[in-house]
Formats: structure tokens, sequence, C-alpha cells
């Protein structure tokens, strides 16, 4: 499959990589059909779905199935008056349609916009309002409804409200009932408008750590890009079983449960549950013999307290993670654990990965690895030149005169915020890294989060990193609070493992204070710390500093 898009198809060296890393690009780029749909041509009876929930049930599901599915629900779509360019939210937790969906909503060229269920009233009526939403797909969870419900007499554009449930349930009042009526839909015929490369395919709206989210606008090259992601980041081929631990809503659900997997020809695994426990997860990766996983630090570290001898994971081949800043504490003593090392990757909503770790690089624990090729990633000073090795700068994008596929198009209907982001021919990812002398990268922290303490600028995952060696801290995050003398001071929020709760004293104060002293330079220590039950963060899973600097500031 992917010959068809890449000049060369396998590589022996970064060099190589880097050389000669190029894309074939069809006139006009449809994920659906040229790769799903030639997958079903191809190969009818090799599975592309492997689904089961934390209630025993399951759903396998091969691409010959898919292509017939995906056909049925776009007619359905497209008897609703649902076409090309038509916004349409999807809030469908794990739910096994979520895949169908998005790629029917591809077939007829609409725009696709995948959200978390913890949205609120308010959420939903900003979304509706800023995207001018046609449809709304939903699970039928009683949350999710009353929310959606709530936000109809402030959501005027919405034309059609689609419920999600099992079947011979009730539908909720005012739903139509997708089981019952996408089942009935007329043979599908193609619609006669085709995507260009440049239409817009795909929405996101930003996790929003700070301010209200920006809606992300991707065009149909975007999922083009991921094959990068699939293929040599995750090292997936046609036997693969791979899981990403990711909410739909999320831009990482595209990244690991979708396109680049099915570039490879591998078998999406999804586990849909509720809460998230890592004994239930570990037995699920166990039972179905998952060969490839990927998940944010914050999973890993769940993880690592387990004791992984009592699970068979023999058939585990290759781990990578992104999301957030993988600490090296995390990296090693999952190595110890399992004998794997995990390939870290790093990119944004913004973009596809645009660095990482490959299979043919030794990983170095806490680095994001090296520039994907298809990006022509630089680090610059705060006055635009760029920076030595060893040095930290903002993560940018050189663009020259064509877009990288697999960066976004726009913030839409936002040119004043597109332009603060992209200007001058180069995209400002808002990150901070330095870059050692092998070329690799190191994450350091968000621009706003950086601290300036005594002069020295000290970035907050340097320090978390120090932190989370120490065998009492879950999690942790460092910000700055206010101060006369030094300008700024590093405070410590921390989340304790259950067995040292009871330990929360001054004298672990000092522990750890010494710790950080200890692991990392004496003036990165912070002077604060406070013990809390959990961080706050936002609906995608990232911790919100900002909302801790508020809260110090108010209380100062």
């Amino acid at each position: 499959m992917i010959e068809r898009f890449l000049k060369q198809t396998h590589f022996e060296s970064i060099e190589d990589y880097n050389q000669n890393l190029q894309f074939i690009i069809p006139e006009h780029f449809n994920f659906a059909y040229d790769v799903m749909d030639a997958w079903a041509q191809e190969a009818p009876d090799k599975l592309a779905i492997l689904w089961t929930n934390d209630q025993g049930e399951e759903i396998r599901t091969t691409y010959g199935e898919l292509k017939q599915q995906t056909d049925q629900a776009a007619s359905y779509l497209m008897s609703l008056g649902i076409g090309k360019g038509d916004p349409v939210m999807l809030i469908l937790k794990r739910r096994y349609e979520w895949w169908v969906i998005m790629l029917a909503l591809h077939k007829i060229a609409a725009v696709v916009i995948p959200a978390t269920h913890m949205l609120t009233k308010h959420d939903i009526i900003y979304r509706n309002t800023r995207a001018s939403v046609k449809a709304i797909i939903c699970v039928d969870d009683p949350y999710v409804v009353s929310q959606v419900q709530e936000a109809r007499p402030e959501s005027s554009s919405v034309q059609h409200y689609i419920a999600v449930t099992d079947h011979g349930k009730p539908i909720p009042e005012g739903f139509r009932d997708w089981q019952a009526e996408w089942s009935k839909a007329p043979p599908f015929v193609k619609p006669d408008c085709v995507n260009s490369n440049e239409d817009t395919m795909l929405m996101y709206f930003t996790s929003g750590t700070s301010g209200e989210p920006n809606m992300v606008a991707h065009d149909f090259l975007y999922a083009l890009g991921h094959l990068t992601t699939g293929v040599f980041w995750h090292n997936l081929h046609e036997d693969s079983l791979h899981l990403t631990v990711a909410d739909t809503g999320w831009g990482k659900a595209v990244w690991g449960k979708f396109y680049g997997q099915w570039f490879a020809g591998a078998t999406v695994f999804v586990f849909d549950h509720e809460k998230f426990n890592a004994d239930i997860l570990l037995r699920q990766m166990e039972k179905y013999k998952v060969t490839s996983f990927c998940a944010p630090p914050t999973i890993y570290r769940f993880l690592i307290r387990e004791d992984l001898s009592k699970y068979d994971l023999s058939n585990l081949e290759y781990c990578t993670t992104a999301g957030e800043a993988l600490n090296p504490a995390v990296f090693e003593k999952f190595k110890e654990k399992t004998g794997i090392s995990m390939m870290e990757g790093f990119g944004q909503t913004e973009t596809t990965m645009t660095l990482g770790t490959f299979p043919w690089m030794q990983p170095k624990p806490g680095s994001m690895g090296i520039p994907n090729a298809q990006y022509n990633i630089d680090l610059l000073r705060s006055d635009g030149t760029p920076c030595e090795d060893g040095e930290k700068g903002e993560i940018v994008i050189r663009i020259g005169n064509k877009k990288p596929i697999g960066l976004f198009k726009e913030y839409n209907r936002d040119p004043e915020l597109t332009n603060r982001a992209w200007h001058d021919g180069i995209y400002h990812t808002g990150d901070m890294a330095w870059r050692d002398e092998d070329g690799y990268y190191w994450f350091v922290g968000r621009m706003d989060d950086i601290i300036k303490s005594s002069g020295y600028r000290i970035g907050p995952f340097e320090v978390e990193s120090a932190l989370m060696t120490h065998p009492a801290v879950v999690e942790c995050a460092i910000t700055g609070v206010p101060d006369d003398i030094r300008g700024m001071v590093v405070k410590a929020t921390v989340v304790l493992g259950q067995e040292w709760k009871d330990r929360a004293s001054e004298d672990l104060i000092k522990e750890l204070q010494q710790h950080v002293k200890h692991e990392t330079a004496p003036y990165k220590y912070p002077r604060i710390v406070e013990f809390v039950d959990e961080l706050p963060k936002t609906i995608s899973g990232k911790i919100r500093r900002v909302e801790i600097r508020e809260k110090d500031t108010q209380q100062l």
C-alpha cells in the first residue's frame, strides 16, 4: 500500500530517511477511498478492527466488511442532506461506530469534528456556534445527551441530532436512531463532487490550556501526513495488532487509532472502557496478544507501578509514547520491567508527528528524538535567530514555498490568530526545547510556562523529571509563583502514591526538595511544595499549569 504514496518505502538510517523521504501525492486524495477501499479490494478478508469492551463484547471487522459498512453509513448521511463541507460533530467515546462514521464522512467530503464526551453545555454551544455544526452524532450516554439537549436552544445551525445506542434501547427524545436508520439506507452512490487536497476534512478544537479553544482545520492531505506516524514511528506492519490509549475526541486518536495504522495494513485494537485501570488494560493486552502499544506517559506511570511479571506480554514488540513529555525515570523503569525501550514522539493538534524516535535510532531517555523529514524543524531565539546546540529556543517549522504535508491549513475563521502563529514563512509552535550535538531534541516546556527566577530560565519539565524519580511521586506540575526578591520561585504541586499519602508532611517536603537538588541543578529546586489529590487538567488530559498559577496569584 505505502508504495503508492512514497517513492522509497524502506530506510536503513537517519541519513537515508532524511535524504530520501518523498511523498507521491494523488490529485484528489481521500483516505477512505484511496487507502481503506483499496485494502478492501486487495485484502478483503484481512482484519481491520478488533474491538472489545469492558463488558466482554467483541466486534471483528475485515477491510471488506468495513467498506460495506462505511458505504452504507455514507449513504445514510447523504439521505439527511449532509454533504461536502458540512461540519458534523462526533461525541462517541470509544463506540465502534466512531470508526465507521469517520470514514463515511470522509467519503462524502464532510468536515469531521471529533469531540470528547466530557464537554459541557457551554462547550457544545461554543463549538456549534464557532463551526456552524450541521449535525451532532453522539453516544446515548445520560450525561452526553443531557448536555447536547441543554445546548439545543442556542445551537441554531444544528439540523440533525442522531443517537448511537444499542439495539432495542429507547432513543432520547428529539434524536434520530442511528442503528435503526442507517441499516435501511439505499445503496451507496459515490458523490459527483470530489474533494480537493486543500478542502477541509477535519477540525479539532484545541485543548485550551488557557482561554477558549481554537478551531484547528486540517485538509485532506493531513491523513497522508500520518503515514510516517504509523509506518515509521509506530513501526507497524501487516501483522501488527496496535493499541493506542486515547479518547476519540482527542487528536491522539487519529494519530494512533486510524490513519497511520491502516496505511501499514495493521489491525487497530480498541478497548472500550469507562474508567482506566492498569490491571484490566494489561489483561486485555495479554488476552488479545497486542504487538504494538502507544500511550501518553501518564499511562506508563501507572503501568510501571504494577507487577508486570504477572502478565504475559511476550507478543508485545514495540512501544511508543507522546502527548506530553516523557520523564527519563519512567523510560528506565518500563525498560527494566519489560525489556522494551519506549520510542518518544512529539507533535501538536496542528501537526502530525514533527519529532520522533525512529526504529533505526537509539533512543535517549527523555528525548523527543529528531525532526521528522517531512518537516523543516528549527529552534529559534526570541529575536528570531537560530539557536546553537545546547541552547534553549522555540520549536518552529520553516515552511518555504509549500506547506508541508500534515501541517494544519489555518485556525478556522480566525485569520488574526493564524497570522500570529504562522508568519514570515515560519509556523511557531510555542513549545521550547534544546538540541544536543547528535541532533536529538529535548523538551523544556510551553513558552508561557517558563519560569524566570533570579535571572535563571527554568523549564517545568526538567524539574518535573527530577521529582518523578522519587518513589513517592505519581504526578507533579511545576509552576512559578511571583516573589518580590527573585521575581518568581519554583512551586511543585504533587500527587503522592497511595502508600505515601499518610506521610505528607514538612519532612517529606524537605526530602523532595533535597532530592531535586541532587538530581538537577540546585537553583531549580521547588521552594514551595503543595500536596494535592489530583492535578487540574484539560478535557484531553493535559495539565493546566495556568489554573495552578491563577489560583496562586489570587491567594497572594
